[in-house]
């Protein structure tokens, strides 16, 4: 797949379409240790941009939500069904694919008051540590690097479900939240309002709804 092409197909042949996953009753056994039945999951995986969304939200004049997302981005997915603490991931997003609606506030946002863009074109998120959190829970640990700031970020996502398509693709879902102060990554520009409050919180909110379909089985 090219690099932030939203058009890119997944194989030579026609794009499959994200089958609805089933909800898992539980991902792992209570006891802690992972369910056999995911060892099913290991391999190699790609989030699908076409049915997921890695977002964000941030309060915005102190009353309301602004919501937006990165839709270019490339990943590399290894989930191990049997060892969880053996998965990891890679994710790179192109920062000028920022898209909150409106066209205005998406231009203030790739500028050097916040992403710099021109400047740093690229983030990213590598892993460095992955455990089993709770029944169907992961909790991955990896650093982000946002212009020229990298530092630690923990993410817990829940298992969702895994399928098998009617074209024979493979599917899991995953899905998430994690919040950071921005100002940690050197985003600080704000302005004061006059009730004495910030017109953007330091506080956002991460959103990942991931689709994977695999790329790869274990040789």
């Amino acid at each position: 797949m090219k690099l932030f092409n939203r058009g890119a197909s997944l194989r030579p042949s026609e794009p499959p379409v994200a089958p609805q996953l089933p909800v898992a009753p539980s991902a792992f056994a209570p006891a802690g240790l992972p369910d056999p039945g995911l060892a099913a999951l290991t391999g190699e995986w790609e989030i699908d941009p076409a049915h997921s969304r890695i977002g964000f939200s941030v309060r915005h004049a102190m009353v309301t939500t602004v919501r937006g997302a990165f839709t270019e981005y490339q990943s590399r997915l290894y989930l191990d069904g049997r060892n969880p603490a053996r998965s990891r991931a890679e994710i790179v997003l192109s920062t000028a694919s920022v898209n909150s609606g409106v066209e205005q506030r998406d231009a203030h946002l790739v500028s050097r008051d916040f992403l710099d863009a021109a400047t740093y074109p690229r983030m990213r998120f590598t892993s460095t540590a992955a455990q089993l959190a709770g029944t169907d829970v992961y909790r991955m640990t990896g650093d982000l690097t946002i212009k020229d700031t990298t530092r630690p970020l923990v993410l817990e996502l829940t298992y969702i479900g895994h399928v098998t398509d009617p074209f024979g693709y493979e599917w899991v879902g995953f899905g998430g939240t994690t919040t950071i102060n921005r100002s940690e990554w050197g985003l600080t520009y704000n302005a004061r309002l006059a009730e004495g409050g910030a017109m953007v919180s330091d506080k956002v909110r991460l959103e990942f709804d991931i689709s994977a379909v695999r790329t790869a089985p274990v040789g």
